[in-house]
């Protein structure tokens, strides 16, 4: 699954363009290295499971955000770390930011990409988290989302396996259907540009019975792609209003022209 992802993430990102990009939790994925945006950060929060396997580092002292625009004091900057510390682990030239997902420590307006792999199934109020994501990102700006999709047989395992008490993947983890997200994130002013799924196979631990049923990833993408047990949702912030693309030039009115009377009485010929 996680190749799966770093593989669309890749080709998502390398046509995106501005100057600050953010990956929020799952440091598992480089979600931005194949992006050439000058500032990148990975966010990670220590009360999110997103953010696992790494810790907050507790002998970082505080201080501001280096390498990202608009950042507040609720930030930690991995040069103030003590070193070793645990948690700021990010890819070589980029920052860690740690902080709540919920109240992120970033101007309105200052962010151009914005990547969320499975943050919101983690989150404890994903509405806020998408309000958050929409406040920071620029116009135009890009949203990409993965998550796992409850209508497939990764969820229906899933489901099962809540009941009998052996969940498939992490029990804090709540599935949100695509057809939900979707809604979401239209009522926030973003434009559906593009929505793949991926990994069709049975949830199965075993390598051999994985390479069996390895048919199911190509059949699936072209007969029930919908079903996939993963998603990958890119979205554009569209602002609307009006705007004026040059200056703006008055007509005058032309008038009618006026009607003169079919005969004009002469009183000099008229006699009484």
């Amino acid at each position: 699954m996680l190749d799966w992802e770093q593989t669309q993430l890749d080709r998502v990102v390398s046509d995106v363009f501005g100057y600050h990009a953010l990956q929020l939790g799952l440091p598992q994925l480089d979600a931005l290295r194949e992006n050439r945006m000058p500032c990148r950060g990975l966010v990670l929060d220590a009360a999110s499971g997103a953010s696992a396997p790494y810790t907050y580092p507790p002998a970082a002292r505080r201080g501001s955000v280096s390498g990202i625009s608009g950042a507040g004091n609720r930030g930690d900057d991995p040069a103030n770390a003590a070193p070793g510390a645990p948690g700021l682990h990010a890819p070589a030239g980029r920052s860690a930011v740690w902080c709540d997902l919920l109240d992120l420590p970033f101007e309105a307006q200052s962010v151009d990409l914005l990547v969320m792999p499975h943050t919101l199934e983690f989150t404890s109020d994903p509405h806020r988290l998408l309000r958050e994501a929409e406040r920071v990102l620029v116009p135009e700006g890009q949203l990409i989302i993965l998550g796992f999709n409850s209508l497939s047989l990764w969820g229906v395992r899933q489901s099962i396996g809540k009941m009998t008490g052996r969940p498939f993947v992490p029990s804090a983890v709540d599935l949100i259907a695509f057809t939900r997200l979707k809604d979401w994130i239209k009522l926030l002013g973003f434009d559906l540009e593009r929505g793949r799924f991926g990994c069709y196979r049975p949830p199965l631990a075993g390598d051999q019975w994985l390479a069996r049923y390895g048919f199911m990833e190509a059949a699936g993408d072209r007969w029930w792609p919908i079903f996939g047990a993963t998603y990958m949702i890119k979205a554009i912030k569209r602002v609307r209003g009006m705007r004026l693309v040059g200056p703006l030039k008055v007509k005058k009115p032309v008038l009618a022209a006026g009607l003169a009377p079919a005969a004009t009485p002469n009183t000099r010929n008229h006699t009484e």
